[in-house]
């Protein structure tokens, strides 16, 4: 018997040591993807930090515990281990990859890249200072330093300008790709829409550089229509989404609509109450519970029936979030290819056809909706319209409230603690990074959950 065929006695089938970056690749996705998406209470608690939607039996992190269920170590864990490990795997076999040509190595590459930062300002938004630079390198730097929060935003407009050329070639993408299909262009408008993201988050930080990298990432070609979005399709219960699983898998009736969104939503006889949430107390009667109470579920709104559907997608980003931003541009006075109001109203829109609700017109010539007359200043009317828009993404939704300060939440119920700006950083950081996480933390200005990040200035 050959040497050859002593060692394929030590490998384990089940646990390949050779895995092909086509399968990192898609697996990242899709791991980004449900992380995101998920409402499971010890991973993804963002619909409650945004007030969409509020608890029954166990209120803990509707009244902002982290701690218990140790949900800022599961996201940690998820978005290095699982999403940015397995991109930063699949882009070193790509380029060691002989049968691949160059162009397919700078194609994929990119892909990859635009997903890796993506992950990265999510990061950043949720923690504020985190390992970057010594991060994904355990052998090199078992216990790796912060990188200052802004320090890191300067270096991925660079990493996605990089990305967006690397996405203009004639290469060919990953084999399996579950977001466009093969379709660079798409994956192109993805990463410029992307860089606006980035861009814009820096405006109250550093308008200067904001409104260079906005106006740069709107001459370039953002989204322009809900077809643009970056879309993830789940299959049923072979492949269902995560909220499907919570919300009827389970058996459980762990949520209810928080009052903050119902009574808003009332109050403006938003079309989109009836995709939104259930019609359980009776035909157009709308009752969120009272946000971090220990609410009866049989007594309050229940969550729209498209929630409970396996197949419904689950965005990244759409183009709703684009036009939102594209209004905040204009309304600074920037050129963004129209007036703040045309992108309210075009943000407004996407949101109504994305879910199939008619009335679009008449609601946007409600006077407490139009542009021209809505409530408060253009953060206001933006930041109020930007929250509505995000329902079923709530770290957007967060965001949204985080950026604009509107609308007002309300304090949970049972806690009264004010509503959190970060993550606090996972207790094994504190565990195990004892110093780095010291330094990370004065840095910011103390692990709080009401530390404000570098961006949110107001």
């Amino acid at each position: 018997m050959s040497d050859d065929k002593y060692e394929d006695y030590n490998r384990d089938p089940k646990n390949p040591t050779q895995v092909d970056a086509g399968f990192l690749f898609n697996n990242a996705l899709k791991s980004l993807v449900d992380q995101m998406t998920s409402t499971n209470v010890n991973l993804n608690i963002y619909r409650m930090l945004a007030q969409y939607w509020t608890e029954t039996t166990y209120v803990d992190e509707a009244n902002y515990d982290f701690n218990t269920r140790n949900i800022p170590q599961n996201h940690w864990s998820e978005m290095y281990r699982d999403v940015l490990l397995d991109l930063t795997d699949a882009q070193v076999i790509v380029m060691s990859d002989t049968d691949l040509s160059a162009a397919d190595k700078t194609t994929r590459a990119a892909q990859a890249e635009v997903l890796m930062i993506y992950t990265w300002q999510q990061m950043v938004d949720t923690f504020g200072n985190i390992p970057y630079t010594e991060a994904l390198n355990a052998n090199a730097y078992p216990l790796p330093r912060y990188d200052d929060a802004a320090t890191i935003y300067n270096d991925l407009l660079s990493r996605i300008d990089e990305a967006i050329v690397g996405l203009n070639g004639n290469g060919s993408g990953f084999d399996i790709d579950n977001l466009y299909f093969g379709d660079m262009d798409a994956w192109r408008k993805f990463a410029v829409s992307l860089k606006l993201r980035l861009g814009i988050r820096l405006a109250d930080a550093n308008a200067s550089v904001a409104k260079s990298i906005v106006e740069s990432a709107y001459n370039t070609g953002v989204f322009t229509s809900n077809t643009d979005n970056a879309s993830f399709a789940y299959l049923s219960t072979s492949n269902p989404n995560p909220v499907w699983a919570s919300l009827v898998q389970s058996g459980r009736n762990d949520f209810v609509a928080a009052n903050t969104i119902v009574d808003f939503m009332n109050d403006l006889s938003d079309p989109r109450r009836f995709v939104y949430f259930a019609q359980n107390l009776g035909a157009g009667i709308y009752d969120g519970g009272p946000y971090g109470e220990n609410n009866t579920y049989e007594n309050y709104t229940h969550i729209g029936d498209i929630m409970h559907d396996a197949t419904t997608p689950a965005c990244l980003l759409d183009f709703a979030e684009v036009s939102f931003y594209l209004a905040e541009a204009a309304a600074r006075g920037w050129s963004v290819g129209g007036s703040a109001e045309d992108h309210y109203n075009n943000g407004i829109t996407a949101s109504f056809d994305y879910w199939g609700v008619s009335g679009v017109a008449s609601y946007l010539a409600n006077p407490d909706v139009a542009y021209s007359t809505a409530p408060g200043d253009w953060k206001t009317k933006i930041g109020n319209q930007f929250w509505l828009a995000m329902y079923n993404r709530g770290f957007e939704g967060w965001t949204v409230w985080r950026t604009f300060d509107t609308p007002s939440l309300n304090l949970p119920a049972v806690s009264g603690l004010p509503v959190p700006t970060r993550y606090t950083y996972p207790i094994n950081e504190q565990n195990l990074n004892e110093d780095n996480w010291n330094s990370g933390s004065a840095a910011i200005g103390g692990d709080d959950q009401t530390t404000k990040l570098f961006w949110d200035k107001f």
